[in-house]
């Protein structure tokens, strides 16, 4: 079967992982890169071409190829998304990576442009929508659903039923209690425990474990 080619939008690290992913465990072959014609300082990146966005078309026909955006949750995610409806309003199929070591049960279906990392567990009756990045090791309980534009760093507990709004940051080891509601464009910071719903724009922001004042020099046990 003829691996299906792609061109990445992006030259950072996320789009260096996207290239390691798609190329080692996926049906796709990347085939170039593209950033806006402003960002556009190098010719070529991980051995392939970098092109401008804006004559992208040119290189990499919209209907030989399709497009990865390979873009992190800058401005609540607001970045990504708006290089998502680019990349559609040129024509682009948006590629989808799930991870083979994800796991997942029949009728899961991603939206496109998802990122799915290793190790997430996605239960039955679940949803993740477009344009969301799932990075490794969450657990998405039955039943909830992730709208689109979201980002999940790791080791997330998102428990049955729950519903995360269109556009949310979910940052490290954050728990969400069953059947709760996050409204769209939340910020939910590493390690925040949610037991209620959460309004549109909420910033949940636990305070990180406080600095001793003893040096570790004067600790006597450890």
């Amino acid at each position: 079967m003829t691996a299906q080619r792609i061109v990445i939008f992006g030259t950072g690290e996320i789009a260096e992982l996207a290239d390691f992913y798609f190329t080692h465990d996926s049906g796709y072959d990347v085939a170039g890169f593209t950033v806006d014609g402003a960002f556009l300082k190098q010719s070529e990146f991980r051995g392939r071409p970098v092109v401008a966005f804006e004559d992208v078309a040119e290189k990499y026909a919209p209907d030989q190829f399709g497009m990865f955006v390979a873009v992190s949750y800058a401005k609540i995610n607001a970045v990504r998304a708006e290089k998502v409806a680019a990349a559609r309003a040129k024509g682009y199929r948006l590629a989808t990576y799930l991870s083979s070591r994800a796991t997942v049960f029949p009728g899961f279906t991603p939206g496109e442009n998802c990122f799915i990392l290793e190790d997430n567990t996605i239960q039955p009756f679940a949803q993740v929508g477009a344009n969301v990045t799932l990075w490794s090791g969450n657990h998405i309980g039955h039943h909830s659903v992730i709208e689109d534009d979201v980002f999940l760093a790791s080791h997330v507990v998102v428990s049955g039923g729950v519903r995360i709004g269109q556009g949310s940051f979910v940052g490290v080891n954050v728990t969400i209690r069953d059947h709760v509601t996050i409204g769209k464009k939340s910020v939910l910071g590493a390690g925040a425990l949610v037991l209620e719903d959460q309004p549109d724009f909420s910033v949940l922001a636990p305070r990180g474990t406080e600095r001793s004042p003893v040096p570790s020099t004067r600790l006597r046990k450890l």
